[in-house]
Order: C-alpha cells, then sequence, then structure tokens
C-alpha cells in the first residue's frame, strides 16, 4: 500500500534544493560560544593557562633585550666580565623559568581544551539526537538520511576540530598580538608604526581572501551532504538499481554530485591555501624593512639619538617581536578557514534544532481505569487491563471517562501532502470495534495516507476523525499512538536480539507474552530453528533472515502490545 508523499531531497534529481545562504555567523558563534560556557570553572582555568603562555612568550623575547645589551656592554668593555657573566646567567635563569612555565601552561590548557570540546560536542550531540526525535513524521519524509547523517558525522567534527583547536588559538593569538604590540610601543613607537602600515595591508588581504574562502566552505559542507544522502539512498537500494540495470545512471548521477562538491571544495581551499604564503611572505618583507629601518636608527640615532632611543638588545627583540606579530595574525587566518567552516556546519546543526518539534495540543489522556459498584469508570494508578479515555471539559470543569474500544470514524475526511493535490477527498468511513476492514485500491489512492492519519503523523484540515466518538486531535498523541499498533510496508529491525525487537512493542513484556505474540504471528517456527532462537542476533536491519521473517517479526512485534487497534499497511 503506497502511494505519493512529499518528495525527499534526492542527490541527482530536479527535486534536490540549491544552497540557500546562511544565517548570521555572528549569531550562529555567539550560540556556539553558549554551548561552550557551561563548563564555566574549567573555561576560566583554560583562559588562565592561555594568558600565562601567552604571556610567557611575550616577556621571554623581551628578556633578549637585556641580555643582547649585557653582552654589548661587555664586547665593548664598558661592563668588567665577571659583573655581565652572573647578569647573563640571572637573565638566562628567567628565561628558562618563564619558557618552562609558558611550555607546562600550554601542554595543560591543550589537554583540558580536549576535554571541553569533548563535552561541549556531547551536548549538542545530544540536542540535536532528542531534538530529532520530536520532529514530526513529515521532516523526515522531506530529508534524506544520508542529509541527517551528515550532521552527526561531518559538522560535527568541523565543530570539533573549531573547538579543540580554533578557538584558543584564535585566543592565543588576539593575547600574542596585544601583549607584541604593547611591548613594541616600548621599545620604539617609531618602528611600532611603521609596522603598522604593513599590518593594514594585511588586513586589507586577509579579508578579502577570507569572504570569498567563507562562501565556498559553505557551499562545500552543503555539497558534503548532499553526497552522503545520494550514497545513503543508492546503498540502501542497491538491489533495486541491479534488478533495472541502472548502474551507469547511477554513476551519472554520483558524478555530478560529487563534481559539484570537488568545484567547492577546490575553490575554497585554494582561497585557504593562498592566505599562509602570502602572509609569510609580507612577514619576511616586514622583518627586512623593519631591519633595515631599525639598522639606520641605532647607527645614526643610537640610544639617545634624533631617530628615537634604540639598543641593540631593543632592536634584535623588536625583531622577534615583528615575527610574533605576524605569526598568529597568519595562524589566525589559517584557522579563520576553518572557523568558517565550522560555523557552516554549526548553522546546519542549529537548523534542525530550530526546527518546530511536533505540536500536540491534545487534552485527553489514556489512563488505567475500573469499573466500581455503581458501574461507573473511575481512574486508579493500578494496571487493571482496562483502559479509558479521560476528557476533561474546560466549559463545567467536569471529566467523562470513555473506554478504550478503538471504533474509528472519518467523517469527511479531505487531505493534502502538499496543499496542491488531495490524496484524500471527502472521505467517509467507520471502523467498529472487533471488525476486520481491508482498503483496496490502486496505487497512490491514498491507504496509507489513512493510516498515517489515524496515528495523527499527520493532521487533517478538513473534516474529521473521531476515536471511540472522540475527535483525534483533542487526543494527545503519545497516548493516541499507545492504543494501536502498526505494521508498516518497510519493515525495520533494530540491532538486538529476536527477543528485543518483538519486545520493543511493549518494553516490559515477559517471556511469555513475547513467545506468544511471535506465536500469533507465525513467527514462532522459524525462530525456535534460528541458531540462538529468541536469542539470536540481529544486525544490519534483520539481514541475515529473510524479508518474509522480517514482516513476521514486525507484526509479532506491533502484537506484544496487543493494542485495540492493529493496522497493518
Amino acid at each position: 500500500m503506497s502511494e505519493k508523499r512529499p518528495p525527499a531531497p534526492k542527490g541527482g534529481g530536479p527535486g534536490r534544493k540549491k544552497f540557500e545562504k546562511p544565517k548570521n555567523a555572528g549569531k550562529t558563534f555567539s550560540r556556539l560560544l553558549a554551548y561552550v560556557v557551561k563548563n564555566k570553572a574549567l573555561l576560566v582555568l583554560i583562559a588562565f593557562l592561555v594568558i600565562l603562555s601567552s604571556g610567557a612568550a611575550v616577556f621571554g623575547t623581551f628578556m633578549l633585550s637585556p641580555l643582547i645589551d649585557t653582552i654589548d656592554e661587555a664586547v665593548r668593555g664598558n661592563t668588567e666580565i665577571s659583573a655581565a657573566t652572573a647578569k647573563i646567567a640571572k637573565t638566562l635563569a628567567i628565561m628558562a623559568s618563564v619558557y618552562i612555565s609558558g611550555a607546562a601552561a600550554q601542554y595543560i590548557y591543550a589537554r583540558l581544551m580536549l576535554n571541553l570540546s569533548q563535552s561541549t560536542l556531547n551536548v549538542i550531540r545530544h540536542d540535536l539526537f532528542s531534538h530529532l526525535q520530536d520532529l514530526p513524521i513529515k521532516f523526515f519524509d522531506t530529508h534524506t538520511h544520508g542529509e541527517l547523517m551528515s550532521r552527526f558525522t561531518n559538522d560535527v567534527d568541523t565543530l570539533r576540530e573549531a573547538i579543540s583547536q580554533g578557538m584558543v588559538q584564535m585566543l592565543t593569538s588576539a593575547l600574542s598580538v596585544v601583549g607584541v604590540f604593547i611591548m613594541m610601543m616600548i621599545i620604539s613607537p617609531i618602528l611600532t608604526a611603521f609596522v603598522i602600515v604593513m599590518l593594514v595591508l594585511v588586513t586589507f588581504i586577509i579579508k578579502f581572501v577570507g569572504k570569498r574562502s567563507a562562501k565556498y566552505f559553505r557551499k562545500q559542507q552543503a555539497a558534503v551532504g548532499k553526497v552522503n544522502g545520494y550514497i545513503e539512498e543508492l546503498i540502501e537500494g542497491q538491489k533495486v538499481v541491479k534488478v533495472f540495470c541502472h548502474e551507469r545512471s547511477t554513476k551519472g548521477g554520483f558524478s555530478e554530485l560529487s563534481e559539484e562538491l570537488r568545484r567547492s571544495a577546490t575553490n575554497a581551499n585554494t582561497y585557504a591555501s593562498i592566505l599562509m604564503p602570502i602572509m609569510n611572505n609580507i612577514s619576511y618583507i616586514n622583518y627586512a624593512a623593519t631591519a633595515i629601518v631599525g639598522a639606520t636608527m641605532l647607527v645614526k640615532g643610537g640610544p639617545s639619538g634624533a631617530l628615537g632611543a634604540l639598543t641593540l638588545g631593543g632592536l634584535i627583540s623588536f625583531l622577534q617581536y615583528t615575527r610574533q606579530f605576524f605569526q598568529p595574525l597568519t595562524q589566525v587566518s589559517q584557522q579563520f578557514n576553518n572557523f568558517l567552516a565550522a560555523l557552516a556546519g554549526a548553522e546546519r546543526i542549529f537548523d534542525i534544532i530550530d526546527t518546530p518539534p511536533e505540536e500536540d495540543d491534545g487534552y485527553v489522556k489514556l489512563v488505567n481505569a475500573k469499573t466500581d459498584e455503581n458501574g461507573d469508570i473511575t481512574e486508579t494508578e493500578e494496571f487493571t487491563g482496562m483502559w479509558a479515555w479521560k476528557h476533561p471539559h474546560s466549559a463545567d470543569g467536569t471529566v467523562t471517562y470513555t473506554p478504550l474500544h478503538g471504533e474509528v470514524v472519518f467523517d469527511d475526511v479531505t487531505f493534502s501532502y502538499d496543499g496542491k493535490k488531495d490524496v484524500l477527498k471527502n472521505i467517509s468511513l467507520c471502523a467498529k470495534a472487533g471488525e476486520k476492514i481491508a482498503f483496496v485500491g490502486s496505487t497512490g489512492a491514498g491507504k496509507t495516507t489513512i493510516t498515517n492519519l489515524i496515528n495523527r503523523f499527520y493532521d487533517v484540515p478538513d473534516g474529521k476523525i473521531r476515536y471511540d466518538g472522540i475527535n483525534i486531535k483533542k487526543i494527545k498523541k503519545d497516548d493516541l499512538r499507545r492504543s494501536l499498533a502498526m505494521v508498516l510496508q518497510d519493515t525495520h529491525l533494530f540491532t538486538g536480539t529476536v527477543r528485543e525487537n518483538i519486545a520493543y512493542g511493549k518494553l516490559d513484556a515477559t517471556d511469555e507474552e513475547i513467545v506468544a505474540a511471535a506465536k500469533l504471528a507465525n513467527a514462532d517456527s522459524f525462530i525456535t530453528r534460528l541458531p540462538q532462537g529468541y536469542d539470536t542476533l540481529l544486525s544490519g536491519d534483520g539481514a541475515n533472515i529473510s524479508q518474509g521473517q522480517r514482516q513476521l517479526l514486525a507484526i509479532a512485534r506491533a502484537a506484544v502490545a496487543n493494542p485495540p487497534v492493529l493496522i497493518l499497511d
């Protein structure tokens, strides 16, 4: 029983979606940061260690100035050798302790950042998976499995790299740039002004390249999702492909998607790759130019000349600072591309999390019930085997209890998946408790749609469906579905034993109930012939048993719930 459903976006056909521009990158980053700062104590400790490590690198370079000046004074004969040696030893000891402290801080915060990133990703994965469980069937009908899986694999993986490496690198680089800039200003404001001129050029290049790289990284992430969806779809339907000899056409569809991914990835990585060589060369040019200007100042100006106070040690420290100044900018520019890819992945993840969950405005609940001595139905906490619909009436505040029988009535129901073409039109029918009713019709007549509407996978815009005389829109979806059991066209079994798969219909089912349900579905005979019987492990959607046997297990899974309404699609 099947009919036309809303088409899922396929990888190679005309139904696939075009690339859409992502949301605001700043908003996405703020939302991602909100996940990271949940572990505040660990984040504060990491920030302290990052500051310590960056400060050690900046201060260690500054100590080169007194070290070189002391050596210079000794060489010139302005300082006694013994006094210079003692001062050099003291300076080297200070530098060693500073660098060791910085290295230890860097090692510790790197390990802590791994823990922070993994715990953050665990929360994001949990939120993503939990929200998927709350989405309506319509969402899964319009998204391929591979597309959704790419959120958990590719997109989460890019986030891991960004959080564990990118964020710390950017913070370290920012602190280094600020610290180095302050020290350069202390050593020589004139040379610092010269470096700032080069910085303007670097900023322009980063902005120019980064803007173009971001666009292609977003396209690359979208293309990866399409390729995954196409591959998953074709692997799942490989038997159908081979039966109809469509191997060549599927290769063509894959080639088209793969080419789209190649173009996006090539463009993205081209801009990402050229940025580092450009930055390095600018750094070398700046180093050489600064050395020339600094040497001129040193020769013609000296420690207190007209061109500004500058010593040999100060010049050497300043030249080291120029490398340290541009190196973080180079690292940031490199991490920036990875971070853009991570933001593109984060946007795709948040798009799903932001998808409105399945709405349920029902208020009628299914409760355990019993009949008192007056013959009235009352609610009870104990399991009695009797169920009733608890229907509160807001008008007068009363509550009525309707016994669960399983009578289903369609009253002039019209329904369309896309709002344009009606799949059902003015359908009226009545299925009384205890009746067995079969829907017979051509493919696309709406048989499966009827079962979807009974379960409230979709709500009807026109007409009414009543369950035991109650409009099903008033019944809470969880309670409605607990009173139904359904065997789908496409049988799906979970990885686990035969016993566990049958018990999925009733998680607290006893072994006797499981065997009874299997016998009712005529599955017991083949189950007992399996190597471990009911404890035989099924894997790969039950690939180690036949299609017919999988169908029997699906029927047994529905039968163990023992519902008043059983739907066989």
